[in-house]
């Protein structure tokens, strides 16, 4: 199997050709425009093309063999959401000033993420107006707390006001709630002014219940494969050829049209593809080949349940000949930037919180942090009770650097499907809390913040939606009751289709006005860590295997020692002070620091729920 090199498609113009990929047509496709009904004229391979261009601001949807009317499936903007008319944009109107900007800058001069750092953000909860106008104007925050990447979760249409963006239906079109697409580059040129790379959430695994059309035009579904979510999407089956260009040029148009700098895939163990050549890797092909093209950085980080190091190993080049990329016997790996660790979230967690319900039940063993500290993947070909079969492949520290995997305490998935979207704020004391920041901007990964944590947001971060059809909303209201009903949760679950459910999830930044309270305190803890962590060579390395962990007593009630070079991250969670010697290089504010007497050097005292960074 060849890879085709594609680019992004066009979508500029004040006027347009308008095109649809519809071989399901089985007589002919009508494209009702601005009220007037026009027959398209029919193209190779199943594509039907407009006879007169459009106007940049036109409506028009697609009657199929006299069906009823359809939005486009590569629809830029849904201005009467995902059931009404598409419209014509123009995406070369917007003037960037973004033009000396190539990306994040590594360390080491390259593509990948050394020395990042993530936050991870809903545009319709960052802020009360929900816009990427106003996200655009808390941007300083961001500057001042050191992140390097704002990751965003997916802003294309979804049914309804409001939605994590999960629910997709139209992949191209950028949600009108949020501004629509004029908007989203004009937040991502203010990203770029501040000095902020942005990463895109986008799902290519599944599409909504609600206000799906495709199937009306395109095969797009693979009726041999199932994933979660159902029907697989059509990666290797009859017809998939245009199915995975629809995709790859999807990506393509967020980066070239959109100058967005890195993506986040969603689930990419539910992209069912047994091609010679795995969609991910033709993704990540095309990508860099547009990033060489253009002289930027491109970066791709999965989202991966499947504790594959080959996720990450990078790919064999092919040489590239025309327009085609030839494979030359198959590839190494996948060759994707990073992906996601979620057994080192596990780990933190039970570490932090004591729970060890579901598949947090392995993560009590004791050795699972020491672990985790030294390879991403805590189940690497052992056992997982909560699968109930060995999982995983080992991480080999020689071949693969720490910044590819991404760690986190909190994201959006760990928060938003606890039944009542509870932080670890919500659980934690602000001392612990700082422990566990400490410990994840102390480690050898790539660390991701989500929003809100660095000052301890006490608004929860619910699963919201906001279907119109009648049967699919009370689908879902009734499956998260019954989802948490088993754990005795059910009458604890907020309904997902009231609104007070989305409103609630809004962060609040008013919590921030008190600029001497625990909040501000733990903003400052972050910023400080975040600054070691560029600054001090010992947090920077990301040398897996190098980090060591030392416990000192049992479960969430011990003293965790963290190795790193010359420094020594001191975690307090047991129920006595305990006192360690060494030059303090910072700590929660709550230590006690002691000068020797005789000049041999400090000591600090470090109270139950705190900690300090020790040279």
């Amino acid at each position: 199997m060849t890879m085709t090199t594609y680019a992004s498609p066009d979508f500029t113009g004040s006027a347009q050709t308008i095109s649809v990929w519809a071989p399901n047509a089985e007589r002919s496709v009508h494209l009702v425009a601005d009220g007037v009904r026009s027959l398209m004229r029919s193209g190779d391979d199943g594509w039907w093309h407009s006879r007169e261009p459009l106007a940049v601001g036109s409506e028009y949807a697609f009657s199929v063999d006299g069906g009823d009317l359809r939005p486009d499936p590569r629809s830029l903007l849904q201005p009467e959401g995902v059931h009404g008319p598409s419209q014509v944009v123009d995406l070369g109107e917007y003037e960037w000033s973004d033009a000396e900007w190539q990306g994040h800058h590594t360390r080491a001069g390259g593509n990948g993420l050394e020395g990042a750092v993530f936050y991870e953000l809903h545009i319709g909860t960052f802020t009360e107006e929900g816009t990427f106008e106003a996200a655009a104007a808390r941007l300083d925050h961001l500057v001042d707390l050191g992140v390097t990447h704002v990751e965003i979760l997916p802003v294309n249409a979804v049914p309804g006001r409001w939605n994590w963006g999960y629910d997709g239906v139209n992949w191209y079109a950028t949600s009108s709630a949020y501004g629509g697409p004029q908007a989203f580059q004009a937040f991502v040129d203010a990203c770029h002014a501040k000095g902020l790379a942005v990463c895109l959430d986008v799902v290519y695994n599944h599409l909504g219940p609600n206000g799906n059309y495709l199937p009306v035009f395109m095969p797009i579904y693979n009726e041999a494969r199932q994933s979660p979510w159902g029907t697989a999407i059509n990666l290797d089956g009859p017809n998939s050829d245009e199915v995975r260009r629809f995709i790859i040029e999807n990506a393509l148009m967020w980066f070239e049209r959109f100058h967005v700098d890195a993506f986040r895939l969603d689930a990419v163990h539910a992209l069912v593809d047994e091609s010679a050549v795995h969609i991910l890797e033709e993704i990540v092909a095309n990508l860099e080949a547009a990033a060489e093209r253009l002289g930027r950085r491109v970066v791709v980080v999965a989202e991966s349940d499947r504790n594959d190091p080959a996720t990450v190993t990078p790919r064999r080049r092919e040489p590239v000949t025309g327009e085609i990329a030839v494979a030359d016997g198959g590839s190494s790996g996948l060759g994707l930037t990073g992906q996601w660790a979620d057994d080192i979230h596990h780990a933190l967690h039970v570490l932090l919180t004591g729970e060890t319900q579901g598949y947090y039940e392995d993560f009590a063993d004791p050795e699972a942090l020491a672990k985790v500290f030294t390879t991403p993947f805590f189940h690497d070909g052992t056992y997982s009770s909560f699968r109930g079969r060995r999982h995983g492949r080992p991480v080999d520290p020689a071949q693969t650097p720490g910044w590819r995997y991404v760690a986190s305490l909190q994201t959006h998935d760990q928060v938003g499907n606890r039944a009542s979207g509870d932080r670890l704020s919500h659980l934690l004391s602000f001392g612990r809390l700082a422990c566990g920041a400490a410990l994840l901007l102390s480690s050898p990964y790539t660390p991701m913040l989500f929003m809100g944590e660095e000052y301890g947001a006490r608004t929860p971060w619910q699963f919201f939606t906001d279907h119109d059809d009648p049967e699919i909303a009370a689908a879902t209201s009734r499956g998260r009751a019954e989802e948490f009903a088993a754990h005795g949760w059910g009458d604890e679950v907020p309904d997902p289709q009231e609104e007070s459910t989305f409103t609630n999830s809004t962060l609040d930044w008013s919590e921030l006005d008190d600029t001497e309270g625990e909040s501000a305190l733990l903003l400052d803890w972050y910023r400080t860590l975040i600054r070691l962590r560029r600054d001090e060579q010992a947090l920077a390395a990301d040398d897996l295997g190098t980090t060591r962990v030392e416990r000192r007593g049992k479960g969430s009630s011990s003293v965790v020692v963290v190795h790193r070079g010359d420094l020594r991250v001191v975690v307090n969670l047991s129920d006595e002070p305990v006192t360690e010697a060494g030059e303090v290089v910072a700590a929660w504010h709550t230590v006690d620091v002691r000068e020797g007497r005789d000049g041999s050097g400090s000591s600090v005292v470090i109270p139950t729920d705190s900690v300090a960074l020790l040279r």
